[in-house]
């Protein structure tokens, strides 16, 4: 933010979809339940894995900290999405749109890693059983997860800054639902040709290069369970890779779209839709895919209901 006094913008403001004000009042509500569930769904989460102490293993604890991530990105976007969908232009000042940016970055760069960090675990401990205590022993997993947070502060700090490094001179008028970073460089008035070299490489090495990692490892775990004796293993086995790679592609395949060509074509609410894919949807759907139909999940969590039950009972 170093040239902030270069620009004579001091705050922008959010439109949303102000063009269709009844679609608006119609997404908020929906919007609200999303933002509930999704924190309910990964609260549970959070708070099964910590209290439960079976599940203090790398598969869960990946989980725990996917739900961290999940939380704090619905978090940093659902409340002001809130605000601009029920109104018809909601003011952001330029601190508040840098943060929002920031922890988006943070948050999403964070996920990018640790799905891949999970998909080698399920790879390692599926394909690999044996060596699987020695291949993701606890250092191997706090490595794994520092790595993934780091980068994601790493990514988050270099292109919040460098965005808004640029002046902005007007207009202000963001036409999207949050600060994200290609509508928001739509507005800079400079050359931002070298960011989007940056972009497209960094959306290259942070999205693209850990979702064919990820395409890859499941290809392995696939050719391992065809291999299985039993029939309802196979299909319980598959039911569960198909809901996760389903996750995996419509979060990497919407970020991949939306960064990789910040000053694209695309229209104004195509953009918004592709979004609201990785935005709105995943922080949705990952609990109920990679947790809540797992059944040691589900007997946890009537274990720690139970515990909870008795302690009011006496």
């Amino acid at each position: 933010m170093k040239r902030q006094n270069q620009s004579s913008v001091f705050d922008f403001i959010l439109l949303g979809f102000s063009n269709f004000p009844e679609l608006q009042r119609q997404l908020f509500w929906v919007f609200l339940v999303d933002y509930l569930v999704t924190l309910l769904g990964n609260a549970i989460i959070i708070v099964v894995i910590s209290l439960e102490q079976s599940f203090h293993v790398p598969m869960y604890l990946f989980l725990l900290n996917l739900s961290v991530v999940e939380v704090g990105f619905s978090a940093v976007i659902m409340p002001e999405m809130l605000v601009v969908l029920s109104s018809e232009k909601t003011v952001i000042t330029f601190a508040g749109c840098f943060s929002q940016m920031y922890f988006i970055l943070l948050f999403g760069g964070t996920e990018c890693f640790l799905l891949g960090a999970m998909a080698y675990d399920r790879f390692a401990a599926i394909c690999s059983p044996l060596s699987y205590p020695v291949t993701m022993n606890k250092r191997v997993f706090t490595k794994l997860v520092i790595f993934s947070w780091a980068s994601g502060i790493m990514v988050a700090t270099v292109q919040t800054s460098w965005v808004f490094s640029f002046p902005f001179c007007g207009p202000n008028e963001i036409n999207h639902l949050f600060c994200e970073t290609p509508p928001v460089l739509e507005l800079a008035c400079a050359d931002t040709l070298l960011f989007e070299i940056y972009a497209f490489t960094g959306t290259i090495l942070i999205v693209m290069v850990p979702f064919v990692l990820i395409l890859l490892s499941y290809v392995r775990i696939l050719f391992a369970i065809l291999k299985m004796p039993s029939t309802t293993g196979k299909q319980k086995a598959f039911s569960t890779c198909a809901s996760h790679l389903t996750s995996v592609t419509l979060f990497y395949g919407t970020a991949s779209m939306t960064y990789l060509q910040p000053k694209s074509g695309y229209s104004p609410e195509t953009k918004k839709l592709m979004s609201l894919a990785y935005t709105l949807l995943t922080p949705l759907l990952n609990p109920l895919i990679y947790s809540l139909r797992n059944s040691e999940m589900k007997r946890a969590l009537m274990k720690v209901w139970r515990r909870k039950v008795d302690l009011h009972t006496f």
